[in-house]
């Protein structure tokens, strides 16, 4: 093969798809010479290989100047489950697509964020996916001019134009409000995310409408903000439930401050869910192996993953798509956090 060619040697995984009429997953299974492909799909497959002039190998593109086959991956951390659950969808629908990851975490630092755009960007990868980006008013317009392939996961951006993924976040925290103000509940605390995350907001936004529609007046005593980390709502639990008229129930804008939540209710003597009802938000695994399992809402996280990256790989074979956002829904499941008041 003459990686000489530039015309040859450019061809990516999703031209060969189009080409031989099948899927990119399709010809993923047929490079890496997996089972369950049909012998004449296999063969019009490597026909069109041979034809482009296709290079699987990301070194040896790098070497023909051809596109790379690497997807770079920016988040804060990797310390919860939130973020492995998204993550193990991202990596399936990559390895279906023969790409590689490349990641990069920030431990929650601004400059750090803007630092490994810029890295990402000028180096190897084909696209970026950015998970809860905390930065990204600095460098979105530089990735849209240049026409770099980006998708935002659980993050609303900067406007209406922003190519994400996401959940109904307002829709979630509305549903967790109603549900305790249909147990009775009039006294409802909120913790919520941080708040320069439009889901965070979003989350907020929906326990106000629902208090709102129910005539329950906000009370902004009873909303204490956190950072999404477990040691947040352990503090915001403290501080709510030393309040004179403390809350009956408390919604928390993520599952790993609910735990905080419960843990400081027992610390001050509580009883979950006979003295204080506790709503979390995501259903990571462990909500429902806590005791008493967790009433929350349930983000689908690994459907999240795998449809950002979906719609990146869409996105690089064709760099003219139109933008889209999508809001995948939430779903309230109801475990033995929360009680009724009766009456």
């Amino acid at each position: 093969m003459d990686i000489e060619d530039p015309e040859r040697s450019s061809a990516t995984i999703f031209d060969v798809a189009r080409e031989a009429g099948v899927s990119y997953a399709t010809v993923s299974r047929v490079l890496n010479n997996r089972d369950h492909v049909r012998p004449e799909t296999r063969e019009s497959v490597m026909s069109a290989v041979a034809r482009l002039g296709f290079v699987a190998n990301p070194q040896a593109r790098s070497l023909a100047g051809g596109p790379s086959q690497v997807i770079g991956l920016l988040l804060h951390g990797l310390s919860t489950s939130y973020m492995g659950e998204i993550v193990r969808g991202i990596d399936a629908e990559l390895e279906a697509a023969d790409y590689d990851l490349m990641l990069y975490t920030t431990h929650r630092r601004k400059l750090k964020e803007s630092a490994y755009v810029g890295a990402i960007t000028r180096g190897m990868a084909a696209g970026l996916l950015l998970i809860l980006p905390r930065n990204a008013g600095a460098y979105l317009d530089s990735l849209r001019a240049r026409h770099f392939p980006y998708m935002l996961i659980d993050h609303q951006g900067n406007g209406d134009y922003e190519h994400s993924v996401g959940a109904t976040n307002w829709q979630g925290g509305y549903d967790a409000t109603r549900y305790l103000i249909d147990l009775g509940h009039r006294r409802i605390g909120f913790v919520t995310g941080t708040l320069e995350m439009g889901c965070a907001v979003d989350r907020l936004d929906g326990y106000r409408q629902a208090l709102a529609d129910h005539g329950l007046p906000a009370d902004r005593a009873l909303i204490h903000t956190g950072d999404f980390l477990q040691p947040a709502g352990f503090a915001a639990g403290r501080a709510l439930l030393a309040l004179p008229d403390r809350p009956t129930a408390i919604v928390s804008s993520n599952d790993e401050m609910a735990f905080g939540v419960m843990e400081a209710a027992r610390d001050g003597g509580l009883t979950i869910p006979e003295d204080l009802s506790i709503v979390g938000f995501d259903d990571i695994p462990q909500a429902g192996l806590v005791y008493p399992p967790l009433t929350t809402i349930r983000q689908p996280l690994e459907q999240m993953g795998r449809v950002a990256t979906r719609m990146l790989l869409t996105m690089i074979a064709d760099p003219h798509l139109e933008i889209k956002r999508v809001a995948l829904p939430t779903e309230l499941v109801v475990r033995q956090s929360c009680r009724s008041l009766g009456g």
